[in-house]
């Protein structure tokens, strides 16, 4: 029988379908795609590239030189644009603005590799390192509102023909629909229960532990509830936190170990599958009466990656619901039972 299940921070709702159910391990879909001859980003090459922004040279070496550990350059096809002015205003009923952000990637090795999941901890670390340091830099203008830190792994994921391990940053001067829904949805649970909807959630998976799939130092791993996707994962850190870039350095160590060691489960698990992730975190705070007054209380920022195994077609665009052919608990069981030495 399907099972009609909702997300409890939203309202939105997702279709188990367990009439269609694959077992874990018939979802094959491979990260791979068309190649590029050249690629860009290795160490060498720092001239194929916008110059950097960010980088870590250990050995002090001159920017835009080899030398380098990892490199955040401008995107050299930026969706949004960081000079000018936003110049808000109407036309008739709907509301315009100039497309004035900020898009960066962060080149995470110099190495030629494609996944994260075989980078060590340390590297994965600084990554975490140079996101931090790349948001509180753009938080100082104040014409963002919130910046968005995303993988797009492998072909079908939006990952391109380049096969090289990078995350991209975008800064935008509006907060995202995705989010606020999670801000509006966390504010009305806690005028109700005083708590963190978040903090709630883990304490319940802790206890239930059917959708753990690993729970390490301060930071827990699971498979949602009302998982929109196969093999969707949540990172979440155990301790109450409305802001990333609030992490201290033993705090992102801790969570550069669960990160990689999720994702080399789903690579060994499911073949390499492309994969999204995306970090949800809290909007820049500024000077507005009224303006997300509860945040530091109930807001919780987490990480949610999303493999690509299935497809989102008509019912799905039509009505908002997803369909998930398989149930959580299953999913989890799967990925806590894989093998990554």
């Amino acid at each position: 029988m399907p099972e009609l299940r909702k997300d409890p921070i939203i309202g939105r709702w997702v279709i188990i379908a367990t009439e269609r159910a694959k077992r874990p391990d018939q979802f094959g879909v491979s990260a791979q795609g068309p190649q590029e001859s050249t690629c860009p980003f290795c160490e060498g090459q720092e001239s194929h590239t916008p110059p950097e922004i960010y980088a870590i040279r250990p050995n002090r070496t001159p920017a835009n030189t080899a030398g380098w550990e990892l490199r955040v350059v401008p995107s050299i096809s930026p969706f949004l644009r960081i000079e000018g002015d936003l110049d808000r205003h109407g036309r008739g009923i709907y509301d315009l603005m100039n497309g004035i952000g900020a898009h960066e990637i962060v080149i995470e090795t110099n190495k030629h590799t494609a996944n994260i999941a075989d980078l060590g901890e340390e590297q994965v670390t600084k990554i975490i390192n140079a996101y931090i340091d790349r948001i509180r830099d753009l938080e100082k203008d104040r014409r963002f509102k919130y910046v968005l830190v995303f993988k797009n792994h492998g072909w079908v994921a939006g990952g391109g023909r380049v096969q090289h391990s990078r995350s991209q940053l975008i800064a935008t001067p509006v907060n995202p629909k995705r989010v606020k829904e999670e801000l509006a949805g966390s504010r009305h649970y806690y005028e109700h229960h005083e708590r963190c909807i978040f903090c709630d959630l883990i304490k319940q998976e802790l206890e239930n532990k059917e959708r753990v799939i690993l729970d390490i130092d301060g930071f827990l791993a699971i498979t949602p509830f009302a998982s929109r996707f196969p093999f969707e994962v949540w990172i979440l850190p155990k301790k109450h936190s409305p802001d990333f870039i609030t992490l201290d350095m033993a705090m992102r160590r801790e969570f550069a170990r669960i990160l990689k060691q999720v994702l080399l489960k789903l690579k060994v698990g499911l073949n390499d599958p492309p994969y999204n992730y995306i970090f949800h975190t809290a909007p820049f705070r500024r000077e507005k009466v009224g303006y997300w007054k509860s945040i530091d209380y109930d807001y919780h920022w987490h990480i949610e990656i999303m493999p690509r195994l299935t497809r989102v077609a008509g019912f799905e665009w039509g009505t908002g619901f997803y369909i998930c052919p398989l149930p959580p608990e299953n999913a989890a069981k799967f990925l806590r039972e894989v093998n990554i030495g």
